[in-house]
C-alpha cells in the first residue's frame, strides 16, 4: 500500500496557482484570460517548439514566451516560460521574473533530476510553505542545447494530488523541438543468460550500497521459468542471517493484482460479473454519496477511477477500524472529489471491499476476513504453490521474514521496530495490502500472468479474457500509463510494461512483466529508501535486455543524492527535543471523530504522541507564517505533521492529508 501523504508523481510533474478572488489569499497568480477548455488531449507546441500533450478539460493561454495551462480547478496553474540562461539558476529566475515578477518564496531545495527525452539538463526547485497554507510550489528547469524551458507550478495540495494524472500526462510530455521518443517496439529482447542475470543482481547491489537498503529478494522469469530466484544482502541490519528466494516481506500494494486475480475466477464461474453493481452482490455496500453508490459495479472497486481519493489516515490511527466488518462499514463515510471516472485516485479502501465482497459471495455467510483469507488460499496461493505466502502477520514472522528499516533523522540505516506495529493496523484493509510474500512466490503469479492465466501443469486457472481484462486502461495515470484493475500497464517504451509496486512503513516492492517477450521480475526491498531503487531496476531490465540507453545508473546516482539532500534539509528544520515554550502549547489528551484520541506524553526530555496501536517521537518546527508544527520524526513512519491552534476555545492539532483535514482537539 502506498504511503498516505503523497503527490503522486509530484517528483517530477504538477503544477498550481489560484485565480482572480483567490490570489488575494494565497499569493499566487491568476491567468488573464480564460481560454475554452480542450475536449480531448491534444498535441500543443510552446513558442520555442517544446511539445507537449495538454489534457483534456484543461485551459491553455497563450502570450509570447509564457504559457499558462489550467486544470478544470481555478486553484492551480502551471506556467511555461522559454528563456535564454546560463545556468538552471538563472533561468528560473529568469522564468518567475517572466510569469510573476513579485515571487518571493524562499527556496527549500533545489534537486538535480533524472535525464529523459532529449533533454540535457533537468533541476527541481521546491519553496517553502507553511501548513496551513495547503499549498504546492516548485519549478522544473529543462535544458536543450542553449535554450531552457521553465516549468512554474503553483497550486493547492488538493487538487495537486487530484489532477496527478492529467499533470503527469502534460508534464512528462515535455520534450525539446524535434525529439523522438526511444522505442523498443517490434525489437527481440537478449536471453536473460547467466552474464545479463549477473549485470542486474550487481545492478541491485549497488543500488543497495548507495541507498542503504539491508535487503533484497530478487526474481527473474523468461521462457516459462524462473531463470534466477535469490536474495541480495541481509533480513536484519547488523545481523548476518541472509535473504533468500523463500525470505518474506510484506508485498503491500502488490496484493491488489491477486485479490483481482480472484474477483476474475468468481467471474469465470459465474458467481460475479464485471459490470454488476456492487448493491447487487453486496446489498449493505453504501458511500458517503448515494449515486455513487448505485453507479459502483464490482471492476470499478478496483479501477481508481470513482473519484473516491485516499483517505488513509483512518486505518492508520486505527480507530474502530480493527476488522473487515467495521472496515466496510466505515466506506459509508468516504466522498469522491473529482467526477467518475474523470481522473486516477487511488482507494484502498474499495479495493479492500473488493476481496471481502467476493470472499462473501464465494463464502457466504462467514466472517468476511476468515472468507477472504480462505478462498484466497484455496483459489489462488495454493493453485500457484505460492506456500510461504501468508495474510498472517504471526505466521510470517516466525522465521526467514525480512524486518522493515529506514534512516534515522541523521540519515543513518536503522531497524524500523515501530514500522511494524504501523504495518499491522492494514490487516482490516488486507485486500489491498497485507500480504506477506516471497521472491520465490511471487515469481509464480508472475508467470501465471505471462502464461495467460495457464498453471504449469497446463491447467486455466482464470480464463484469459478474464486475466487480461485487468490490464484494460479505466484511467490515464500519467502519459502512457495506465491504471486497469490493481495493475497498471506502460506503453511509454512502444511496447505494453504491466507493474505495480507495493509500499508500506519499511518495505517497498514491485512486480513487473513484458507480456509480448514473455519476461517478468520481482524485487522486494526492506527499506523505505529500497522505493528510489524500483524504477531504475526496471529501466536496468530494460537496458540489458533491448540495448536501450543507459540511463540506469544516472536515474539510481541521482535518487541517492535527492534523498541525501532531503533527509539533511529535512533534520535541518527541525527542534530535538522540541522547544519548551513551543511544547507547552500542548494538552494532554486530544480526540477527532475519526481518528481517535491522541495522547501526549514527555519523559527524559522527549516528546511522543501515543495513539494506542503505535506511537512516535516528535520534533517542533516553526513555519514561515509563524504557525507551530509538531512531526513524527519516528524512523520509517510518515511523517504527519501536526499544527498547534485553537478550535471554539480549546488548544488543538490539526492534521491533513492532500485532500482532508483532522482537527484533535484538547480533552
Amino acid at each position: 500500500m502506498n504511503k498516505f501523504i503523497i503527490f503522486f508523481l509530484a517528483a517530477s510533474l504538477c503544477a498550481a496557482n489560484a485565480m482572480a478572488d483567490a490570489s488575494a489569499q494565497t499569493g499566487v497568480a491568476s491567468a488573464s484570460t480564460i481560454p475554452a477548455r480542450s475536449d480531448a488531449d491534444t498535441q500543443r507546441s510552446t513558442s520555442a517548439g517544446t511539445t507537449f500533450t495538454l489534457p483534456a478539460g484543461w485551459r491553455i493561454d497563450s502570450d509570447g514566451n509564457k504559457m499558462i495551462i489550467e486544470p478544470p480547478e481555478d486553484d492551480m496553474h502551471i506556467a511555461l516560460v522559454e528563456v535564454r540562461a546560463k545556468d538552471a539558476n538563472s533561468a528560473v529566475a529568469a522564468g518567475w521574473k517572466v510569469y510573476r515578477q513579485e515571487f518571493t518564496r524562499p527556496l527549500y531545495t533545489v534537486t538535480q533530476q533524472t535525464l529523459r527525452d532529449g533533454w540535457d539538463e533537468q533541476y527541481r526547485y521546491d519553496y517553502e510553505t507553511s501548513p496551513n497554507e495547503k499549498l504546492g510550489i516548485w519549478a522544473i528547469a529543462l535544458r536543450a542545447g542553449s535554450a531552457w524551458t521553465v516549468a512554474l507550478i503553483e497550486g493547492s495540495q488538493a487538487t495537486i494530488e487530484k489532477r496527478a494524472g492529467p499533470l503527469g500526462l502534460a508534464m512528462v510530455s515535455l520534450r525539446p523541438k524535434g525529439y523522438h521518443r526511444e522505442s523498443f517496439a517490434g525489437k527481440t529482447p537478449h536471453n536473460l543468460d547467466g552474464r545479463r542475470v549477473r549485470i542486474l543482481k550487481n545492478f541491485v547491489a549497488d543500488g543497495m550500497k548507495r541507498l542503504g537498503v539491508p535487503g533484497v529478494g530478487l526474481s527473474l522469469i523468461a521462457n516459462g521459468k524462473i531463470v534466477y530466484a535469490g536474495g541480495i544482502g541481509t533480513r536484519e541490519l547488523g545481523k548476518p542471517a541472509p535473504v533468500n528466494a523463500d525470505t518474506l516481506f510484506m508485498a503491500a500494494s502488490n496484493t491488489k493484482a491477486l485479490t483481482t486475480l480472484l474477483l476474475g475466477e468468481l467471474v469465470d464461474d459465474g458467481k460475479l460479473r464485471w459490470d454488476e453493481p456492487v448493491i447487487e452482490a453486496y446489498p449493505s455496500f453504501k458511500l458517503a454519496d448515494e449515486q455513487i453508490t448505485s453507479q459502483i459495479q464490482i471492476k470499478h472497486l478496483a479501477c481508481a477511477c470513482t473519484g473516491l481519493p485516499r483517505q488513509d489516515l483512518e486505518w492508520l490511527f486505527d480507530n474502530g477500524h480493527t476488522d473487515p466488518g467495521a472496515m466496510m462499514k466505515s466506506l459509508s463515510t468516504l466522498r469522491p472529489t473529482s467526477k467518475f471516472g474523470e481522473v486516477f485516485q487511488y482507494s484502498n479502501q474499495l479495493l479492500s471491499a473488493a476481496g471481502y465482497i467476493g470472499a462473501s459471495v464465494a463464502l457466504p455467510g462467514r466472517e468476511l476476513g476468515a472468507a477472504y483469507d480462505e478462498i484466497m488460499q484455496k483459489r489462488v496461493f495454493a493453485p500457484l504453490q505460492m506456500a510461504r505466502t501468508t495474510f498472517d502477520f504471526a505466521q510470517a514472522t516466525q522465521d526467514n521474514y525480512a524486518l522493515p528499516h529506514s534512516f534515522d533523522l541523521n540519515g543513518k540505516a536503522v531497524v524500523a521496530h515501530m514500522a511494524m506495529k504501523v504495518d499491522r493496523t492494514v490487516e482490516p484493509d488486507r485486500p489491498a495490502g497485507g500480504m506477506w510474500t516471497s521472491a520465490r512466490d511471487l515469481s509464480r503469479y508472475v508467470m501465471l500472468e505471462l502464461d495467460r492465466g495457464k498453471l504449469p501443469n497446463g491447467k486455466q486457472l482464470i480464463s484469459e479474457k478474464n486475466l487480461v481484462i485487468r490490464r484494460a486502461p479505466n484511467v490515464t495515470v500519467s502519459e502512457g500509463v495506465t491504471y486497469g484493475m490493481g495493475l497498471m500497464v506502460n506503453s511509454r517504451w512502444g511496447m505494453p510494461v504491466v507493474s505495480h509496486g507495493g509500499s508500506l512503513m519499511g518495505y517497498q516492492s514491485n512486480m513487473i512483466w513484458l507480456p509480448e517477450q514473455g519476461i517478468g521480475a520481482v524485487i522486494l526491498t526492506n527499506s523505505d529508501y529500497g522505493s528510489a531503487l524500483l524504477d531504475p531496476f526496471m529501466r536496468r531490465l530494460l537496458e540489458v535486455l533491448f540495448d536501450g540507453k543507459p540511463l540506469a545508473e544516472q536515474q539510481l546516482r541521482i535518487a541517492a543524492e535527492r534523498l541525501e539532500t532531503q533527509v539533511r534539509k529535512a533534520r535541518a528544520r527541525l527542534v530535538i527535543p522540541p522547544d519548551a515554550a513551543q511544547s507547552n502549547l500542548l494538552a494532554t489528551r486530544y480526540h477527532n471523530e475519526a481518528l481517535g484520541e491522541l495522547t501526549v506524553t514527555r519523559s527524559n526530555n522527549k516528546l511522543v504522541f501515543d495513539v494506542g496501536v503505535w506511537h512516535a517521537s516528535i520534533a517542533s518546527r516553526k513555519n514561515e507564517d509563524g504557525s507551530i508544527s509538531f512531526v513524527m520524526i519516528e524512523p520509517s513512519l510518515p511523517k504527519l505533521e501536526f499544527v498547534a491552534d485553537e478550535h471554539n476555545g480549546k488548544r488543538s492539532l490539526t492534521l491533513r492529508d492532500a485532500q482532508h483535514e483532522y482537527v484533535f482537539n484538547a480533552l
